[in-house]
């Protein structure tokens, strides 16, 4: 199937054929070799207002270990100012990705929205298959909520778990998990109160339901597509070795969708994921979940990592900072 790209996409992709290459298998993909050869770019220029906000990392224990989460809080003349928070976890097929995969791009989030967030370096396949990468979001979550105070976090002015591809997989499935959790019941005043999924996974292919069939195209119809084509999803879940059926790595099986925060989804129109995005945001929608979808026309998974400079890519930004507003009118607590 011809593909209809975006022309600035398609013209930055014919220039640099390299970004269709293939990515290796995912087991022979050491820590090593991921720290030396990053596959994703910083999307945006790192904000050079360094007194506007501040910048920690902390160790947070998870089963098994330790791993590092960063705050960025605003600052400011007022010491003692409060801010939403948005726990962030990035992508990379569960396979790549760190801390400074969207470091810039967050910085920019946390002054232009006066938006604490809290990103998370989760363990990483080969070493660490299914359901780490989840156990230790889900302890990050935790920990947000016990160490607010200290980080001036207000979870009753918005309290938002978001995550690119493997990791909106993550934080989808971390919606679910929280909502059914005493821990963040909602009249606790810990309950998350949105969800950002930025071109996320959410159904492993091998476990398409028969009445959806009909509407999961995209693998087949985006098989080809540049950037991340299908065999490389497939590999990503080779490499994270999760049953395909268990709705930590496949959100839409889950008994039902009622009760989960307002959602903010993004997707591409030229990705292998983009109908199980147009599935998820429609079994929420009849759950009674409020929602919000916004498709980028000719564009791939990854654009924006990519190819910051395209007008493509400053879309994709604008519509996340109008999405995460839109998540943030949710909550009046001033």
């Amino acid at each position: 199937m011809v593909l209809k790209l975006d022309p600035e996409l398609a013209a930055e992709l014919k220039a640099h054929p390299e970004y269709s290459a293939p990515p290796p298998p995912p087991r022979k993909a050491s820590r090593s070799a991921r720290t030396s050869a990053r596959c994703l770019t910083p999307h945006s220029p790192r904000s050079d207002r360094h007194t506007a906000y501040a910048v920690e990392d902390h160790r947070v224990p998870v089963e098994g270990g330790e791993i590092t989460v960063r705050s960025l809080v605003p600052t400011g003349e007022d010491s003692t100012a409060t801010f939403p928070v948005l726990v962030w976890f990035h992508g990379g097929g569960w396979i790549v990705g760190d801390l400074d995969t969207d470091d810039n791009h967050l910085r920019t989030l946390c002054v232009k929205l006066q938006l604490a967030i809290v990103s998370v370096d989760y363990r990483l396949v080969p070493e660490y298959t299914f359901p780490n990468a989840h156990e230790d979001c889900y302890a990050a979550l935790q920990w947000v909520v016990t160490h607010a105070p200290e980080l001036r976090i207000s979870l009753a002015k918005g309290f938002l778990v978001g995550g690119d591809s493997a990791g909106g997989n993550i934080a989808a499935a971390t919606a679910l998990r929280a909502r059914d959790d005493p821990f963040f019941a909602t009249d606790s005043g810990r309950g998350l109160t949105g969800q950002y999924l930025r071109e996320p996974v959410l159904l492993h292919p091998e476990a398409v339901p028969a009445a959806h069939r009909a509407e999961l195209r995209s693998y087949v119809e985006n098989a080809d597509a540049p950037l991340v084509d299908s065999k490389a999803m497939a590999q990503s879940f080779v490499g994270y070795n999760a049953p395909p059926t268990d709705v930590r790595v496949s959100p839409v099986l889950a008994e039902t969708h009622a009760g989960l925060p307002p959602a903010f989804l993004q997707i591409n129109e030229c990705d292998p994921l983009r109908d199980e995005g147009l599935l998820y945001e429609r079994l929420l929608r009849e759950a009674g979940c409020a929602t919000r979808l916004v498709s980028n026309p000719g564009c791939a998974h990854g654009t924006h990592y990519w190819f910051p400079g395209i007008a493509a890519t400053a879309k994709i930004v604008s519509d996340e900072e109008d999405g995460l507003r839109w998540l943030l009118s949710f909550t009046n607590a001033g």
